[in-house]
């Protein structure tokens, strides 16, 4: 094998997915000549088959967590500073490995680039995810570090009495692992980012995602506004009523205070805006068509990862092109089908069972 050879193989190892088009400006030759030392390493062998995205393939990619949740419940009333008799339950989390699994479940191709430790969290994780159809070739494996891990402790209502989170492995979530998959970021139609990453990496991302539709779940008041000059650059966002009013400093506690933050958001650029209220429902605009949608009956066993599931539902709808009226809709359906289901991911989520859960379950305020 030749020293070019070893190079375009090294490449190609750490994003399968690059174009040779790519491959020649790392390498500063011809894509022509990238094209003939391909075909010499497939006729050697090293090279089985061609994994490059093909330019009418649709999917989505996702830029963000992928950690391992475990929760405890104790069986009867907690009690501090003691051992309680009680469950233990390990599961696949993170925003953004959760918005991905959703949408694998949509149909969608999703493809995750995220983070994990090569550990036994990170191996469960990579494994249970690709179970769902995600597609994790892209998420990093780095050896030494713990993949990132929310312990949370719930008392006897099931409220959360005490959590504690190890994400340092983040911190290895730089811009130089990003340039590996700029080509794949590229190429999405959709870009989805968890606002957990840090201000340099999304700045990054959504420079590599400027011509893709970028979808923001803004997670919390504090992660919002980290990255509060960079909302603008985002076509679509879903923050709740809080995280809304932080990010704007208007009140969003009517009518009229959440047109008057739809309008300072479609101001800055974001030209489709979600704001969560809870049992309220959603509010949606996108500067034209504007409204809350409620669901009528709500079957509330978990609400974690609800929020999670409305994103992965709303860029479902950005994937089919539909209005943001009709967004908002299926969004919503995605996320009753996980608040029904007691568990963080709905495995029976999918277009029919969304569509269904919401047959004549749901009412539209026009504002």
């Amino acid at each position: 094998m030749t020293d070019r050879e070893k190079e375009i193989l090294n490449i190609i190892r750490k994003d399968p997915m690059i174009s040779q088009k790519d491959i020649a400006e790392i390498l500063g030759i011809t894509r022509s000549s990238v094209a003939v030392h391909i075909a010499n390493l497939m006729k050697k062998g090293a090279v089985k088959g061609k994994g490059y995205v093909l330019d009418d393939e649709i999917y989505v990619s996702v830029i963000g967590g992928c950690n391992m949740d475990i929760s405890g419940a104790p069986f009867g009333r907690l009690s501090g500073r003691d051992s309680n008799p009680g469950s233990v339950t390990f599961s696949p989390g993170g925003v953004g490995r959760n918005i991905a699994e959703n949408m694998a479940l949509m149909g969608l191709s999703v493809k995750l680039i995220s983070v994990v430790g090569d550990d036994e969290n990170g191996r469960r994780l990579l494994e249970d995810t690709r179970a769902s159809g995600v597609d994790v070739s892209h998420v990093r494996k780095l050896a030494g570090e713990a993949t990132g891990t929310y312990l949370s402790v719930l008392d006897e209502n099931m409220d959360m009495y005490v959590a504690v989170s190890s994400m340092e492995i983040y911190g290895k979530f730089d811009s130089s692992y990003l340039q590996e998959k700029k080509s794949l970021i590229e190429r999405s139609k959709v870009s989805v980012f968890d606002a957990n990453l840090s201000y340099e990496v999304i700045e990054t991302a959504l420079g590599m995602a400027q011509n893709n539709m970028k979808y923001l779940d803004t997670v919390s008041m504090a992660k919002a506004l980290r990255i509060k000059d960079l909302i603008g650059r985002f076509d679509c966002i879903k923050p709740n009523r809080l995280e809304a009013e932080a990010l704007t400093g208007i009140p969003a506690k009517d009518h009229s205070g959440l047109l008057r933050n739809a309008e300072h958001f479609h101001g800055l650029g974001v030209s489709k805006v979600f704001i969560s209220l809870g049992p309220d429902g959603t509010f949606f605009s996108d500067g034209t068509d504007r409204g809350i949608l409620r669901a009528l009956k709500v079957d509330v066993r978990s609400a974690t990862g609800a929020g999670d599931a409305f994103l992965a539902g709303a860029a479902y709808a950005e994937t089919e092109a539909l209005d943001i009226r009709a967004a908002a809709l299926f969004g919503t359906g995605a996320s009753l089908m996980n608040l029904a289901s007691g568990d963080t991911i709905n495995k029976n989520t999918n277009v029919e069972s969304i569509n269904k859960i919401m047959e004549g379950n749901y009412e539209i305020i026009r504002i």
